[in-house]
């Protein structure tokens, strides 16, 4: 029976250093690939994302959270209320960027300046 309990001890102590010699070649695959590659910067697709958003987005997962945390019916309707306004935004600030690149494309096609059309 001793001799049982050794041999468990031994393979599951043997687990552990594997575990842990996984993780430092994971964090050195990690830090290397860092350190030769670098990392790319993301495009930023939609010219109207800025800043401001992110702290909506924020407030959305935080209100999400609270939701999952509790779903009671006072958080789902604060989270309905959060999606709803920050969708507001989101329409209203891409409608402003859209209105004001149109109003610059006309403005180019009026002094007939076509290499910035």
């Amino acid at each position: 029976m001793e001799q049982y309990q050794n041999e468990i001890t031994n393979k599951f102590a043997a687990l552990e250093n594997l575990n842990d010699d996984r993780e430092n070649i994971k964090e050195d695959i990690q830090t290397s690939a860092i350190e030769s590659l670098g990392l790319h910067e993301l495009k930023q697709h939609k010219l109207w994302f800025d800043e401001e958003f992110l702290g909506f987005l924020d407030r959305r997962k935080r209100a999400k959270m609270q939701w999952i945390q509790d779903p009671s019916q006072s958080n789902v309707d604060n989270l309905n209320k959060v999606r709803r306004e920050i969708s507001r935004h989101f329409r209203n600030k891409k409608k402003a960027y859209l209105r004001a690149k149109i109003e610059e494309l006309e403005t180019n096609n009026k002094i007939q300046n076509i290499r910035d059309l």
